[in-house]
């Protein structure tokens, strides 16, 4: 495939009006002729030349310079030329509902044409009918996207999983950078993992532990879950999907999957073969469930969470699955950069939403609404938390509204999970944009309930103190005499899931952000 998706790339490249002539010789001249750079012309981005030099690879300002040599591009017929290549469940509508939005805010008229073997292309036209882009996409999986990133054959990876290590140093010793880094990684919609089956299936609700036995084959029949005597079915999606992978690196660690599993290519393909088999379990995305049902995760100290817009926003719900945009260190068209920065912006967000994903817009909720968390609050309270503590915090949050915006950490570490990295920049932004002026953000720390109450709340302050600093360290142009903010703490005051499971135990692990 990737071999297929490089010589298509390549014809395309020679076929378009901005032939660039990949490793030709050119020679780049400033404009009094007592500098000259020559090399191999690696690309051309309407505005800068990257040319391959006996000194490295290099970024000349093209305004500056003069361009002699067969590589030379037109300048005047310059068509910017964007690769996507990865999940098919971004390409099949995120992202292309994301370019229709982007060509309509700007004027560009839109034209699809298909390029074989599920590929398609995105051309870009001006009002007077120039061609301004070519989005190509070359549709298959997160491995697929990231293999082709490291051969350097894209320039935009579509993943439904975070980097893995391996992949990561080898982009970065290619010299494509910290693939990690907010400049080469960001987070375009929110999606969950959710476990479905058959609106006809009695059970409603399903443990961790329970769906991890699932999978793995260790339970096969319903009866285990409450259910009718009868062989439990397991559908998920192919095993290079970057969902199955999330699947496998979320919940199953090291552990194998059983060996009976039925796969999907197609994500809505597997909530409808579900719906219509009553012995049918499988987990898929929270945006391609429908018409399946949704099963509640439920944990053995009586608290139950379900998949749903506003706890995906909020990471209540512990199996998210962000979906990701890659790209490595180097200068993009100012198109794409402009539709980059097109997909952070309001515009965009009722785009996703339509689209039926989950988006990254804050939202807020009144303490009136959150009724079954303070009821919890009451009913797990411990001997050390008291009644004084959770008055203080009702009092505390009182008049206060919860944005949906919350930050939680990767698994045995005090960094921001990557959804919460996206969230740092998505409030930073907002900070600059002057959405808070006037008004008090208030950033709470919560804990699980391991260990003295004191110290958990001690360790909670550290934790919304640290994501208050990145906030604001983001935030460079924001005018901060005009908006307060502040930390507090309750430490294991106000659980989210039970404490009898690691991944409850991150779930409670947060810093929430309440504004007034």
């Amino acid at each position: 495939m990737a071999v297929f998706r490089a010589a298509l790339a390549a014809a395309l490249l020679f076929f378009s009006h901005c032939v660039l002539a990949l490793a030709q010789d050119v020679t780049l001249s400033s404009q009094d002729g007592s500098v000259e750079i020559n090399g191999d012309l690696l690309g051309f981005d309407g505005e800068f030349y990257r040319v391959n030099t006996k000194f490295g690879e290099l970024t000349v300002d093209g305004s500056g310079v003069r361009c002699d040599g067969p590589g030379c591009p037109s300048l005047s017929d310059f068509v910017a030329e964007v690769s996507f290549s990865g999940s098919t469940a971004m390409a099949d509508v995120l992202i292309p509902a994301l370019i229709e939005g982007f060509s309509l805010r700007n004027g560009f008229q839109t034209h699809r044409d298909a390029l074989g073997g599920g590929n398609f292309e995105y051309t870009l036209r001006e009002a007077g009918g120039r061609i301004a882009a070519r989005f190509s996409f070359f549709v298959s999986n997160t491995d697929d996207g990231f293999e082709d990133l490291l051969n350097n054959e894209t320039d935009i990876v579509l993943a439904l999983r975070e980097i893995r290590p391996a992949e990561r140093q080898r982009a970065e010793a290619l010299g494509m950078g910290d693939m990690t880094s907010a400049a080469q990684s960001r987070v375009v919609a929110l999606d969950a993992l959710v476990p479905v089956v058959s609106p006809d299936n009695p059970v409603r609700d399903i443990t961790l532990p329970q769906l991890v036995g699932v999978l793995t084959g260790q339970i096969s029949n319903w009866q285990t879950l409450g259910g009718p005597d009868a062989p439990i079915t397991v559908h998920l999606p192919v095993a290079a999907s970057g969902l199955t992978q999330a699947i496998q690196d979320r919940l199953l660690g090291t552990g194998s999957l059983a060996q009976n599993v039925r796969r999907h290519d197609r994500l809505s393909n597997l909530g409808r073969r579900v719906a219509t088999d009553s012995f049918a379990f499988g987990i898929t995305s929270f945006s391609e469930a429908d018409p399946a049902r949704k099963l509640i995760l439920s944990g053995s100290c009586g608290f139950e969470l379900q998949a749903g817009r506003r706890a995906i926003k909020t990471e209540d719900y512990p199996l998210n699955a962000p979906m990701f945009l890659y790209l490595p260190a180097r200068r993009l068209p100012k198109i794409a950069r402009d539709f980059l920065s097109y997909t952070r912006g309001p515009g965009a967000q009722i785009v996703i939403r339509r689209a039926g994903f989950v988006d990254q817009a804050a939202e807020t909720i009144t303490l009136n609404a959150q009724g079954d968390r303070l009821a919890n609050a009451i009913l797990s309270g411990s001997d050390e938390i008291g009644l004084d503590e959770l008055n203080r915090m009702v009092s505390t949050l009182k008049g206060h509204q919860r944005l949906t915006t919350s930050f939680r950490f990767e698994a045995g570490s005090s960094r921001p999970d990557a959804q919460s990295r996206s969230n740092i920049e998505q409030l930073a932004r907002a900070l600059e944009a002057g959405a808070y002026d006037t008004r008090e953000l208030l950033f709470v720390g919560f804990s699980d309930g391991q260990g003295p109450a004191a110290g958990n709340r001690d360790i909670a302050l550290k934790r919304a103190q640290a994501v208050r600093d990145a906030v604001l360290a983001t935030a460079e142009t924001a005018n901060l005499d005009r908006v307060t903010l502040s930390t507090d703490a309750f430490g294991e005051a106000m659980p989210m899931a039970c404490d009898d499971s690691a991944w409850g135990r991150q779930v409670n692990r947060r810093v929430e952000v309440w504004v007034r």
